[in-house]
Formats: C-alpha cells, sequence, structure tokens
C-alpha cells in the first residue's frame, strides 16, 4: 500500500486540503488508515496505534464490534435503502425513548449537525419566536445558526465564525459564557424573543470543559422560569456518559435532545427527541418541515439498534472501568507533568479526558484559548510516535472505548510519558 505522505499527494489533487473534515488535518500531513479493531488503529504503514480518538467518541465500543458488525451484515443481504417506514425504526425510537425519557418521540436523521438544525427549528417552530441563545465553545454542527463567536454588546449577539455565513442569521443567536450563572440569567431576562437555548452538557469541543457544579439545574431553572425550550445536544455525551447520557447522569430533564456518535456504533445517525407537543410540530402533521432520503436508512438502524443492545449489556461493567481507567490516565499525567514542572490542567469526566498547558483552571471557552496549542502539537506528534492516536487539536478529546484494557492505559500512561518529556525539551 503507498504511504501516506503520497497517499495525502494524491488526495489534495482531488478534495480541499486533501481531507473531507478540516479536524483531521494537521502538519505535515496526517496518517491515512488501513484498517482497525477493537481499541487499535493501523496506519498505510502497518504501524499499529491505540486509538484514543474513536471517532470523534463514536466508538465506544470501539472499532468493528462483533455485534454490529453481525447486524449491519445482515441487513446488507436485505437491502440498504427503502425510503419507506420499517419495524426497525419503531424499536428504535422506542428503545432511544426507554434510555431517554424526556424524547418522548424521535426522529430518526444522518448526522449530529442535522440534528441540532432540527432541534432549533423545532424550537422556534414551537414558542413562534427567532433567537436562539448558546454557549461560547460549545459546538453544534456547522450551520449558520451556531457556527458563531460572540460579539460585542449587552446582548452578545453572535457573529460568523466562518466566511461565507450568514451575518442576519448569526444575528439570531445569542452567545453566552458557559458557567456564568449571572450571565445567562441576565440574556434571557433581556430579550423577549428567545426561541432557545443549546447547549452541551459538556463541552467536549473546547477541549473538554465539565459543568460547575449547579450551573445546569440553573439553566433548566431559567428556561423553565421564561418558557424557553432547553435542547440539550448529547451528540457527544449520549450514551458515552451513561446510557441514559448526560440528563441522567445530572438528573436534568431537557425540552429535546439530540443525539448521534455512540449511537450508531461508527455509522451514520442522529436522532432529535423531545415531549409530544414539540415533537408534534414536525412535518407531515406539523408545520415544521423536515426531510431527508436517508433518515432510518436500514444500514445505520440496525447498527444503532445492535449499539444500544451491546451497550446496554455491558453498561454495568463498561461504565464503571472506564471511569477507573480515565481517573487513573489523568492521575498519572497529572503525576508526570508535575514531577516535570509542566504548567498544565487535566479535565476529565467518564470515559472523556484532555490536558490543557496552562496554569490556570479551564472552565469556559476563555480559559480554555489560552492553553498553549504549540505545547500541545509536540504532544500530539510525539504520542503518535509512540503509538497512541489523539485527535490533533487541543480543543478536542481524548476517548476511551470498551476494547481498551488496562495494560492498554499502561501503555498510553508511557507514552504520555515520553510525549511529556518532549514537551519539556
Amino acid at each position: 500500500m503507498p504511504s501516506s505522505r503520497r497517499l495525502y499527494d494524491a488526495a489534495r489533487k482531488v478534495m480541499p486540503s486533501g481531507v473531507n473534515s478540516p479536524v483531521r488535518y494537521y502538519s505535515p500531513h496526517p496518517f491515512f488508515v488501513a484498517r482497525a479493531k477493537g481499541g487499535h488503529i493501523w496506519s498505510a504503514e502497518n504501524k499499529r496505534m491505540l486509538d484514543l480518538c474513536n471517532g470523534y467518541g463514536a466508538l465506544l465500543l470501539g472499532h468493528a464490534r462483533r455485534e454490529v458488525v453481525s447486524a449491519v451484515s445482515r441487513q446488507l443481504g436485505r437491502g440498504t435503502l427503502y425510503c419507506a417506514p420499517t419495524a426497525m425504526e419503531t424499536e428504535l425510537a422506542s428503545m432511544v425513548s426507554k434510555h431517554y425519557p424526556s424524547m418522548r418521540k424521535v426522529r430518526l436523521v444522518n448526522t449530529g449537525g442535522e440534528a441540532t438544525m432540527t432541534a432549533i427549528r423545532l424550537a422556534r417552530g414551537h414558542t413562534g419566536r427567532k433567537k436562539i441563545v448558546k454557549f461560547e465553545g460549545c459546538y453544534h454542527g456547522a450551520h449558520d445558526s451556531v457556527l458563531v463567536r460572540a460579539g460585542s454588546g449587552s446582548a452578545h449577539s453572535g457573529i460568523p465564525v466562518s466566511k461565507g455565513g450568514l451575518d442576519y442569521a448569526s444575528r439570531q443567536t445569542l452567545v453566552a459564557r458557559y458557567n456564568d450563572f449571572g450571565g445567562i440569567e441576565r440574556v434571557l431576562e433581556g430579550d423577549g424573543d428567545i426561541a432557545g437555548v443549546i447547549i452541551e452538557p459538556i463541552m467536549a469541543n473546547m477541549g473538554l470543559v465539565l459543568p460547575a457544579k449547579g450551573f445546569l439545574a440553573h439553566v433548566r431553572k431559567l428556561t423553565s422560569k421564561h418558557g424557553i425550550p432547553l435542547i440539550f445536544d448529547e451528540v457527544v455525551t449520549g450514551f458515552r456518559v451513561s446510557m441514559g447520557g448526560a440528563q441522567a447522569h445530572f438528573g436534568i430533564r431537557p425540552d429535546i435532545t439530540t443525539l448521534a456518535k455512540a449511537l450508531g456504533g461508527g455509522f451514520g445517525i442522529a436522532a432529535v427527541g423531545g415531549s409530544r407537543k414539540i415533537m408534534d410540530n414536525l412535518s407531515p402533521a406539523g408545520k415544521v418541515y423536515q426531510a431527508s432520503t436517508f433518515a432510518g436508512n436500514p444500514v445505520a438502524v440496525s447498527a444503532a439498534l445492535a449499539s444500544i443492545k451491546a451497550m446496554a449489556k455491558a453498561g454495568p461493567r463498561m461504565y464503571p472501568r472506564l471511569e477507573r481507567y480515565c481517573a487513573r490516565l489523568a492521575k498519572g499525567i497529572d503525576d508526570i507533568a508535575t514531577d516535570l514542572g509542566i504548567p498544565h490542567q487535566i479535565n476529565f469526566a467518564s470515559s472523556m479526558m484532555q490536558v490543557f498547558f496552562t496554569g490556570t483552571p479551564v472552565t469556559d471557552h476563555a480559559t480554555s484559548a489560552v492553553a498553549d496549542g504549540t505545547k500541545f502539537r509536540k504532544l500530539f506528534l510525539a504520542l503518535l510516535k509512540a503509538g497512541v492516536f489523539v485527535a490533533p487539536s487541543q480543543y478536542e478529546t481524548v476517548f476511551l472505548s470498551d476494547a481498551h484494557t488496562a495494560a492498554d492505559m499502561d501503555a498510553v500512561l508511557g507514552a504520555y510519558g515520553s510525549a511529556l518529556g518532549a514537551v519539556k525539551r
């Protein structure tokens, strides 16, 4: 097989920057993948690496999980696309509702971005209002309503992050500061045209940032007070933090929820759900339009059914074990970095973790953004050399999977030890 360098040179000729998602790129070029199994991934050069990127959180069960592969293989022989309803879709929606009681009705879609876009449209259609509140640093997809950063002024109206974004759409999004109790209260009390508040209950796209004690409950109380639908974007945390996601973990019941990533076990499927009153606004019965040729794709649905069943079966041992692994990694890395005199912070929860090279606790977008990105790049490249694959960006997260073992954690700690030595130099 050609080397990653040659594969990348060929890719650049036919794909923008040689990649199909910007988060996959790093200089001088990304490695290309030949195969993956369990907790490992192999490069085009046949180098085996422990995978701590794990599909950016999608692969809670690891690569090529037997139950998922078997279910998909069976379905492939029955057909790949019907564009007509199947009993499997009803079974999957019922299964989601069982684990997420706030999702009384469920609409299946294809991606997390499509799910959040639908959730926002639902909130607007349900309330008849226009504006959405998001939190700076939370990522909800690459559509105009949420691909914004904080602007100036007391209302903190959003401005486009990307060239080509519509100023008008961005101005309909108000940006609040994560973990700022008073800030979100001022935003919600200062505008009567707010249709919904969308939040990652655990921020996993500015590194990993945890909610302050009581913050999610505070947001829930305020949104209920003002009659504003609360949207939990559980694209990352759904099934990963617990079978019932972050909402079960924190005991918060949102009005609308979005799921993706771990839901499909490596296949492209997502869901948006909420109360019957809200969800019945969707077409064809309601006036909020949403449609997709591939929604409820039988191959993806079969993967999701198998994934949920496998997660439910493994859950009683899997979640506590991954929490122990994650805590062990965090403590071990903290000890190494402290001994080396490297200023750092480590945030971790459940099976997620990230290291920030800063002396200041990381509690929101601003404190995450001051972390030393140059040091993180050194860490990433050194880990890669040592046989551990993490996401290339400081603003992503380390993810563990059920396929990882205690021996794997020993190897990861050893790799971080040598990589932090490279950072120190």
